[in-house]
Order: C-alpha cells, then sequence, then structure tokens
C-alpha cells in the first residue's frame, strides 16, 4: 500500500510563492507518474502538473508560474507556485499512478490566496 502526505499549504497574498510537498511510502516497485491536481470550492477537481521520465508539463494556467520537482532520494515530489493568484485558490492534491495503472491519492492541502 502507497501513501501520501502532503504538506506546505496555507495562506498567502498575491503575488507571493508556497512550496507544496508530497512524500510517498509504503511498497513502491514502480512509478509511472506523479500528478498534481487541484479543487477549488463548487468546481471539478482540474490537473496542474504532471512528471514523468518522458517530462513535466503543465496546466495552461499555471505554466510559466509553477514548477513540479521530485527528489527520488526523499520520495517526494514538489510544487513550487509563484506569483500565486487568487484563482489558485484550492485544496491540492497529489496522486501517483503506479506500474499497474493503480492511482494514490493525497488526503490535500489547501491554498488560499488573497487579493
Amino acid at each position: 500500500q502507497v501513501q501520501l502526505v502532503e504538506s506546505g499549504g496555507g495562506l498567502v497574498q498575491a503575488g507571493e510563492s508556497l512550496r507544496l510537498s508530497c512524500a510517498a511510502s509504503g511498497t513502491i516497485f514502480r512509478v509511472n507518474a506523479m500528478r498534481w491536481y487541484r479543487q477549488a470550492p463548487g468546481k471539478q477537481r482540474e490537473w496542474v502538473a504532471i512528471i514523468t521520465t518522458g517530462g513535466t508539463f503543465y496546466a495552461e494556467s499555471v505554466e510559466g508560474r509553477f514548477t513540479a520537482s521530485e527528489d527520488n532520494a526523499k520520495n517526494t515530489v514538489y510544487l513550487r507556485m509563484n506569483d500565486l493568484k487568487p484563482e489558485d485558490t484550492a485544496v491540492y492534491y497529489c496522486n501517483l499512478e503506479d506500474g499497474r495503472s493503480v492511482n494514490y491519492w493525497g488526503q490535500g492541502t489547501q491554498v488560499t490566496v488573497s487579493s
């Protein structure tokens, strides 16, 4: 079983930055991809970024402001969020897709951006 724990959320003002972390633990034989998603109140969960062996890609809404990275030695992925906007307010989730295409989710971390 795989566990994912996000951290690093908080309340910031527009234009400020945050770095989210997602620590993975448990038995992980192979990872197809790590993803970040977010869900704003009253909206569907939306994809934000993906890290694969083929590269790292971003949703258009965060391209150029957010950077996803990983530290394999720590089994941790990060989401550096710069120039935050009120519309970035959401609960942010990390997702791991393993080699069998089974998906695991963290509990989420709240990011609130005030104008």
